[in-house]
């Protein structure tokens, strides 16, 4: 067979990897002048490329049920035993694991070691137009040519870094060939608030209990440090939420982030509140703050509550200690919206799980075609999640076309 994968990404190098052999000829063709551009970018550049353990509480979709096949331990003990078999030594760094050299040129430069060994021809600088099928046979116009092959892959990505080269290209692709596509909308990404205070904290790193309440009520929290900005909130619990919180806003529901900034104090605040000032005579409540806040914190705090910052804890009315425990335990940040496509390390929506055969990645709409990676209407959290993603669907593409007689 003749075999296009259109995308040199992660999904779309390791799917033609495992669709070649003797019998397949398979052409890559990628928009760039390299392949993997976007995976050099992962893990600020050390390759965060798998994560030691999973579930189905690390990835999100429309379609949930149609991921615990997807996500078996089979398919994660293959994407491990490839990049064993491509000379890729791993680290356990608090369970993501890296290249042991630290660096994802490691990693990309044995996927394309691998691409070269097996014979893969590669078109850089290509554009795709147009698929159009006719009986068995797909055309796929690149705007100076036509090729004509018997399978297609499409691997392009979806819109986050477009500066990579993921821009979307391929979502019309496939509506064209009807398939439905989730609006995808910025994940893993910086969330945005209009809280008054934000530029006073810009700059402050802490370790917070981050919770998201939409229209009042939680619907998740993650424990961790938390990046305060001119613009609202950052890091990686901050990204963990955001596809909630984008998808939500998208639907102009009421989105606000809690910030718990006494996550180590597990019993009543204010009982414990009481015990550390008899502790700490003669100090005000700014000072008494400092204790266990960022400095940066503790007059943002007390003007949410307005608290002045020379009076003592013991002065507080009943009513201003609670206040001021509420506060500490669930300070309200209401999110207005997110950072860009620019910004975002992945995104959430994409083609509908229901249209994909779940154990090979092909179409249930038309036969021959292929869908992997980032295109699916599947996200992770940060730790490598994504990118599994991305193995184990090119994998199970490209170990479908090769099997084919």
């Amino acid at each position: 067979m003749r075999i296009v994968v259109i995308g040199g990404g992660a999904s779309g190098v390791i799917c033609a990897i495992h669709a070649k052999n003797d019998a397949n000829e398979v052409i890559i063709l990628e928009k760039n002048d390299k392949l993997l551009k976007k995976l050099l970018l992962t893990g600020n550049g050390r390759c965060n490329y798998m994560h030691d353990s999973y579930s189905l509480r690390d990835y999100h979709s429309q379609n949930m049920e149609y991921l615990e096949d997807f996500l078996s331990e089979k398919n994660i003990q293959d994407v491990s035993y490839f990049f064993d078999s491509i000379g890729v030594i791993s680290k356990n760094k608090n369970g993501y694991i890296y290249p042991f050299s630290n660096q994802a040129s490691t990693v990309r430069d044995a996927l394309i070691r691998e691409v070269e060994r097996k014979g893969i021809v590669v078109n850089y600088d290509t554009v795709v137009k147009d698929i159009q099928k006719k009986g068995t046979q797909f055309s796929v116009d690149t705007g100076d040519r036509v090729l004509y092959c018997d399978k297609v892959v499409l691997a392009t990505g979806s819109y986050a870094y477009p500066k990579t080269g993921s821009d979307g290209s391929g979502y019309p692709l496939l509506e064209a060939f009807g398939h439905t596509i989730i609006k995808p909308l910025p994940a893993l990404v910086q969330l945005t608030s209009d809280f008054p205070y934000r530029k006073d904290w810009d700059g402050v790193r802490c370790d917070v209990i981050l919770s998201l309440e939409e229209e009042g009520e939680e619907i998740a929290r993650e424990e961790g440090e938390v990046q305060l900005t001119d613009y609202g909130v950052s890091g990686i619990c901050t990204f963990n939420l955001s596809h909630y919180a984008t998808r939500g806003l998208y639907e102009n529901k009421k989105e606000v982030i809690k910030i718990n900034f006494v996550p180590f104090i597990e019993t009543l605040m204010t009982p414990w509140m009481d015990r550390y000032n008899k502790k700490n005579e003669g100090k005000n409540i700014s000072e008494l703050l400092q204790g266990f806040l960022n400095k940066k914190i503790v007059p943002i705090i007390l003007k949410v509550c307005h608290i002045r910052e020379d009076v003592s804890y013991e002065d507080l009315t009943n009513e201003e200690k609670l206040t001021l425990c509420h506060t500490l335990k669930g300070l309200s940040v209401p999110i207005t919206g997110t950072k860009d496509y620019e910004s975002c390390q992945v995104c959430n929506g994409g083609v509908s799980l229901k249209e994909i055969y779940s154990d090979t990645m092909e179409s249930k709409l038309v036969d021959g075609l292929y869908i992997t990676g980032e295109l699916l209407d599947i996200n992770g959290d940060c730790g490598g999640f994504n990118l599994t993603e991305c193995w184990i669907s090119g994998i199970l593409a490209g170990r479908s076309l090769e099997e084919m007689e």
